[in-house]
This record gives C-alpha cells, structure tokens and sequence, in this order.
C-alpha cells in the first residue's frame, strides 16, 4: 500500500512553468520498486496519459503532445516524483495526477496502475 499526494497545481499564464511533485508515503515497498507515472483529466474528458518513469529513472515516456515541453524526474531518496512543465499552453489545463505501479516499467495505460493520488489542478490562462 501507498499513499500518493500531488503538489504543485496553480494558475499560470500560457508559456508559463510549473513543477508538479507525488510524494509517496506508506508501508511496505520502498519507493523505487514503484514505476510512476503522470495523467491529466480535462473537465468532460476522459483520463489521458501525460507520462511515465521506471523505478531506476533512467527509462522516461512521454505522450506526443507534451513531448520536448514536460520532463517527468524522480529522487528516490526523497520518495519523490516529479513533472516538470514548461511551455504550458490553454489545452494543458486539467487536474494532474500520479500513479504508481508495482509490475513493470512504466506504462501509458491506466489500468496498469495500482495506486492514485487525489489530483492536481493545472489552469494556463490564454
């Protein structure tokens, strides 16, 4: 069992940055045996995957519309991962949440993972 809660959130003007964090408390496996990974959901949307880490950090995964403007990072140490955003645009706009899963690397599939957090919420103002 872990518990996952998100950070980060806020209202940012379009270009802007933010950096998102999941810190992962809880029992049981140590932090680095979780891959993790990040999705947003827009309101009247569904779900989408935003990226992904393996539990080393080294294998990185991003979905085609934040690829070149997200880096997804973690530190081990700090039971922490972490969404770096830059270049943020309207259509970013969603609540942000992180995921963590015990099997395999990191994956773009939701059901692939076993735990959430609560959400983040992302505004980018035009």
């Amino acid at each position: 069992q872990v518990q996952l809660v998100e950070s980060g959130g806020g209202l940012v003007q379009a270009g802007g940055s933010l950096r998102l964090s999941c810190a992962a408390s809880g029992p049981g496996r140590t932090f680095g045996n979780y891959a993790m990974g990040w999705f947003r959901q827009a309101p009247g949307k569904a779900r989408e995957f935003v990226a992904a880490i393996s539990r080393s950090g080294t294998i990185t995964y991003y979905a085609e519309y934040v690829k070149g403007r997200f880096r997804i990072s973690r530190d081990n140490a700090k039971n922490t991962v972490y969404l770096q955003m830059n270049g943020l645009k309207p259509e970013d706009t969603a609540a942000y949440y992180c995921a963590a899963r015990t099997q395999g690397l990191g994956s773009s599939r939701e059901y692939e993972y076993d735990y959430w957090g609560q959400g983040t919420q992302v505004t980018v103002s035009s």
